[in-house]
């Protein structure tokens, strides 16, 4: 089987913040990918833009290393690169004065698609956005690229929303979430629209509950002044987890396009119960490397980890509870949906047969893929014996080495926004709704007062969030 890949339209797309480390690790290698699959026209052209006094052959020179370092070297092929670097462009430019703007309307051409990303912190998007307009730069139909976090509460969301929305409107605006361009992401959907076996059963009679985990091995690392102003909640679960659950909850929309699509999330967030703090936890690393050690504040009470249960007031999944974690130093790197199905409602085997329940795994990373687990008998002769087996489906294993390199979310999501299609990016009052239900769980945790509390380096997570699952008689999937 080999992979399909249609070309997009000849684009100008304008990288500000092309010095900086994102668009170092990710955004041009993930460019690069696609050039290399055959993705990108030949009228292509890419301009990185940042406050760096330097010509275009020393951003192509970076931009070099940057690929020699972040790409395997079986995919660093030295004819590729020279004929990719050939269609870079590079302008120094000051977001918050007026230095380049002129030269960069001059660099602009008619006819092609047109994209700015901005790479750069949510402070400077107004004025990226505003310089672009005053200039003539940006056409009616150009689009923009805004990172997260997309604000840090309800106020400066819709802040920030309305900032963008004084010179682009919402058909030009994609915000990025780099969790939703997964490829196991996308096939959730396909999973649950695209086979009549799943979609009958996933509900409340069927499901019993629902496990969201993204656990990462490493701590806070270099991030430590941002991450101890953010916590596990704004960083992740605002965002990564919410779109995760949206995805695993929403109704099916009547076509799979932008709209359609993000109209069902939004529901699913706006039918979110509030938490009570009875089931939440949240916690701080310790031990051999200690999350107070990695931040400034020696006194930070910013979660590191938290697990949730939530539920959402709909026919649907009323009183199927949604399980939701994230951590830092963790004992795994691993992100997945699991769905756990009911037991059957009447067993015919003897008690010592077992009774075994069916559960679908969906796996983010690493090694993306989808394991359904089926009841069946143990082989061998002694009477009936149930057992668990996978029926596991690993994109490497099912599809064999001629499905070719499988695109990265940002490779995905970057032509997505070439193409126009913003099914997989967020909406302006789906990130407000998000907000709505988050803000007050923050504050309600710092009105009570309440410390993270401690677990080690390389665990599972808190001892209290195993109980949070095993108070209602259920338990933590392994993270392997």
């Amino acid at each position: 089987m080999v992979s399909r890949v249609i070309p997009v339209d000849p684009f100008d797309l304008v990288i500000f913040g092309g010095t900086g480390d994102l668009a170092r690790r990710k955004i041009l290698p993930a460019l690069f990918r696609r050039f290399s699959d055959g993705q990108m026209p030949e009228e292509a052209r890419i301009i990185g833009a940042a406050r760096t006094e330097q010509d275009g052959a020393a951003w192509a020179e970076w931009v070099h290393k940057a690929l020699k370092e972040f790409l395997p070297k079986e995919e660093c092929d030295k004819a590729l690169i020279k004929a990719f670097l050939e269609r870079l462009d590079y302008l120094p430019i000051d977001a918050m004065g007026e230095g380049g703007w002129k030269e960069l309307k001059g660099k602009m051409r008619d006819g092609v698609t047109q994209a700015f990303y901005f790479s750069v912190g949510p402070s400077l998007f107004g004025a990226l956005a505003e310089r672009l307009h005053a200039h003539g730069i940006a056409r009616e139909d150009a689009r923009i690229v805004v990172e997260k976090p997309f604000g840090r509460d309800l106020a400066s969301a819709r802040a920030l929303n309305a900032t963008l929305a004084e010179h682009f409107n919402e058909t030009q605006i994609y915000r990025i979430d780099h969790y939703l361009g997964k490829e196991t992401v996308q096939n959730l959907m396909a999973i649950r629209f695209g086979n009549v076996l799943f979609e009958p059963l996933w509900n409340a009679q069927y499901v019993d509950h629902v496990q969201i985990t993204v656990a990462e091995e490493v701590g806070v690392d270099g991030r430590g002044a941002y991450y101890d102003k953010s916590g596990a909640m704004r960083d992740m679960v605002q965002n990564h987890l919410m779109q995760l659950l949206c995805l695993t909850a929403m109704e099916p929309p009547n076509r799979f396009e932008p709209d359609a699509v993000r109209d069902e999330k939004l529901k699913v967030i706006r039918a979110l119960d509030p938490v009570a703090p009875a089931d939440i936890v949240r916690g701080q690393y310790v031990g051999k490397q200690s999350y107070l050690e990695d931040v400034e504040d020696p006194s930070s009470r910013t979660e590191s980890y938290i697990a949730m249960k939530l539920h959402v007031s709909n026919w649907r999944w009323n009183g199927t509870p949604f399980y939701l974690r994230t951590g830092k130093c963790m004992k795994a790197r691993g992100s997945e949906i699991v769905i756990h199905f009911k037991d059957t409602p009447h067993s015919i085997f003897e008690e010592d047969a077992g009774n075994k329940a069916n559960v679908l795994s969906i796996r983010l990373q690493p090694n993306e893929g989808i394991d359904l687990r089926v009841t069946i008998k143990e082989p061998g002769p002694g009477g009936m014996r149930l057992v668990d087996v996978p029926l596991d489906m690993s994109f490497a294993d099912a599809l064999g080495p001629d499905v070719g390199h499988v695109p990265d979310a940002y490779e995905r999501l970057i032509m997505d926004v070439i193409r126009g299609n913003q099914t997989l990016f967020m909406r302006g009052d789906e990130v407000e709704a998000a907000w709505a239900w988050t803000d007050p769980i923050i504050e309600g945790w710092k009105a009570r007062g309440e410390k993270p509390v401690p677990y080690e380096t390389g665990s599972s997570g808190p001892e209290e969030a195993l109980m949070l699952m095993h108070r209602d008689g259920r338990r933590w999937r392994d993270i392997v």
